[in-house]
């Protein structure tokens, strides 16, 4: 209580941010986001024709990257234009969500010394007032205010400073699983394409004569 009543505002935003850091730090596992396998599993359903609107919708609740993949899957039988345009609708409300609760750690990071400063105001304020009452013969006075002042700046500053340097980390690692699921999104669209290719192949080579088809050419002849 040292600081004043600026120190209230500011240890709410500790504990916000504190709160933030821990869950974003549970929520961003690297497992619970790109499982590992995860991508490869999806691959040998393709190739094995094991891709049942069953399969489609547990890999969809698997993890953001599943949710990805889903919705690849989903289109999987229209052109590669289709299937990139889904996959980055889905891929935006993904990023959304893995960038959930960091504008509020950014905004703490930014107002908390402005708090510090602010309290520093009213403790450069609380002692010219002293000043004013009694003059610098009481040194006392001055003291508190001046106290007051240099907690609440340092208190906002040792709430700033982590608030900052974990929203750039936070920032950073969802760029870095970005980067991963297009990677891996990408792999699971050249699979499905040449698939989709190898089975319109398929539907479009000439069929061999019937064995009717023949004894009817040979009676002709």
């Amino acid at each position: 209580m040292a600081g004043g009543w600026a120190m209230l505002p500011i240890l709410i935003c500790s504990a916000i941010a504190i709160a933030i850091i821990l869950e974003r730090f549970w929520t961003l596992r690297r497992g619970a986001v790109i499982p590992p396998g995860l991508t490869t599993q999806v691959r040998e359903w393709a190739r094995n024709r094991q891709l049942d609107p069953q399969h489609v919708e547990t890999l969809r609740e698997n993890s953001p990257l599943g949710e990805i993949l889903a919705a690849a899957l989903s289109v999987r039988l229209r052109s590669r234009e289709i299937m990139k345009e889904r996959v980055e609708d889905t891929g935006r409300h993904v990023v959304h969500r893995l960038e959930r609760f960091l504008n509020t750690l950014g905004t703490i990071a930014l107002i908390s010394p402005l708090l510090g400063l602010l309290g520093t105001v009213f403790g450069l304020i609380r002692m010219f007032f002293a000043v004013m009452v009694s003059g610098v013969g009481d040194p006392l006075k001055m003291a508190g205010g001046i106290g007051e002042a240099l907690v609440c700046t340092a208190a906002g500053l040792c709430v700033a400073i982590p608030a900052y340097f974990f929203h750039r980390y936070f920032r950073g690692l969802v760029v870095d699983y970005v980067v991963d699921m297009e990677k891996d999104v990408i792999v699971l669209m050249d699979e499905l394409a040449a698939h989709s290719e190898a089975a319109i192949t398929a539907r479009k080579a000439p069929r061999p004569p019937t064995a009717v088809a023949a004894a009817g050419a040979r009676e002709t002849v």
